[in-house]
């Protein structure tokens, strides 16, 4: 089986790619981009495994895509290569069809290093808040006329040209492009950037001295500016009320209709990036104002009974924690429903996630816990929510463990009232934006027995 290094010379466009996990938010939108530069496109998923067929994988389907249930079906003699993400292990069974046919497997990074290698590079990473610089930045880039192309982890309204694409990638003819470069997998160290922005360093995926070196690594590899300052403290406005806030650069004000500082921040970052790679303040000034804001991230998708809904991507201690602080500001009560997105991360976070969450949260709030999302694969299943629920309770903070968003969504609407956001945070799972999309408006079935993990009824007095 070929690897990386013996693929350096293909290019993409008029050759036939597979695409394993092709429904997950950075290889559906790789898979976007490979169609938009002429190849034939095919993937597969552990969804489609049992049935579960998401929107992204409708719209990729209506697009031609040809998938399949991950079981190796899909891999076929005539394939380019196969490419994988980090999350695909070595016996799935992609790869052993890929050792049975000669085909050769590429890493998702290097095919989109591959992707981009004809343009002036600027890539984004960092520990939190990546996706949205990514966007903010390709829309900034947009608005002033520079027409980059933008590969994303997240997915901007209005780039899904009405649901006929995915929309967290940007199909641009300029020479400059813009990714969200991963840090999770080291994968960030596939690219040679013109420029990058590293929006900020804490420990997630590693301990706080690996990740240094991690990004240590990356500036290396960075050919011209790297951005990694944050703005001096009295140049952000926030309005929490209003929903929005405003900051200053170079002398020119600019308006951001996104709330929290740490919005302000990705603003900020992306604006100076743009200015760089020679975009014009006031082009800058007006799209930065007519930014729509990036999906599922404090992404309001309207009311139920009086009450918010928000939906985010929140999924370490960093990100969960300006998630509640900017909805704190804006609401007195949050009624929250958090997943963890893999064992290994819940293990490691453990501690900290208790400690935020029994540090934001004020008496009236309220936190749902769901079971560790299972993605399948070989990990160590010897930890789930209800350890984190134990340490919450310890520390007096209102916690109850659901068995799923079906016993969660009757939980949130029976505390939905004026005053109130339901916020919805985690990383994977397709059911919590389609939870957040039913509670903002669509009917609900019948109530399903409202349960917890370990079988118990559900203490509605206890919200």
């Amino acid at each position: 089986m070929k690897r990386n290094d013996e693929l350096a010379a293909a290019a993409p466009g008029t050759e036939r790619v597979h695409l394993a996990g092709i429904g997950g938010v950075g290889m559906s939108a790789l898979a976007q981009a490979l169609l938009d530069a002429g190849c034939t496109v095919s993937g597969s998923d552990r969804l489609l495994d049992r049935g579960d067929e998401t929107a992204t994988l409708q719209c990729l389907r209506r697009q031609g895509v040809a998938l399949f249930p991950q079981d190796g079906s899909g891999v076929q003699p005539g394939l380019s290569r196969v490419i994988v993400s980090s999350a695909i292990e070595d016996d799935n069974p992609e790869l052993e069809a890929c050792r049975a046919h000669g085909i050769p497997v590429a890493h998702r990074a290097a095919e989109l290093a591959r992707l981009v290698s004809g343009r002036r590079l600027i890539a984004v990473t960092g520990t939190s808040g990546k996706s949205t610089v990514t966007a903010m930045l390709g829309w900034l880039l947009a608005g002033a006329g520079l027409d980059p192309l933008v590969i994303n982890g997240a997915a901007v309204p209005g780039w899904d040209a009405g649901g006929t694409r995915i929309g967290s990638v940007r199909s641009g003819k300029g020479a400059l492009a813009v990714i969200e470069a991963d840090e999770s997998d080291r994968s960030l160290l596939a690219f040679e950037p013109r420029y990058a922005i590293i929006t900020n360093r804490s420990a997630d995926h590693f301990d706080l001295a690996e990740t240094d070196r991690i990004f240590d690594a990356f500036r290396e590899r960075v050919a011209g500016l790297v951005l990694e300052e944050m703005p001096p403290e009295d140049a952000l406005h926030e309005e929490a009320s209003a929903w929005r806030g405003t900051f200053e650069l170079e002398g020119a004000a600019f308006t951001l209709p996104l709330p929290g500082r740490h919005n302000l921040v990705n603003a900020w970052q992306a604006v100076r990036m743009a200015r760089a790679a020679g975009a014009a303040l006031p082009d800058l000034q007006r799209a930065l104002a007519e930014f729509p804001g990036v999906e599922r991230r404090l992404q309001r998708l309207g009311e139920c009974r009086g009450a918010a809904v928000i939906d985010d991507y929140a999924h370490n201690p960093a990100k969960l924690e300006a998630a509640w602080r900017t909805v704190a500001a804006a609401f007195p009560r949050i009624v929250a429903l958090w997943r963890p997105h893999g064992y290994g991360p819940l293990r490691n976070m453990l501690e900290a996630l208790a400690a935020m969450f029994a540090a934001e949260m004020r008496p009236a709030d309220r936190l749902l816990l769901l079971p560790v999302y299972d993605a399948g694969g070989t990990a160590r299943r010897d930890i789930n929510s209800n350890a984190l629920a134990a340490r919450l309770a310890a520390r007096g903070v209102a916690v109850n463990e659901v068995a799923d968003t079906s016993a969660a969504e009757w939980l949130m609407r029976d505390a939905a009232c004026p005053g109130t956001a339901l916020l919805i945070c985690g990383a994977r799972d397709p059911d919590l934006p389609r939870l957040g999309r039913r509670l903002a408006g669509e009917p609900l079935a019948p109530p399903p027995a409202c349960k917890c993990l370990k079988g118990r009824r559900m203490n509605h007095a206890a919200f």
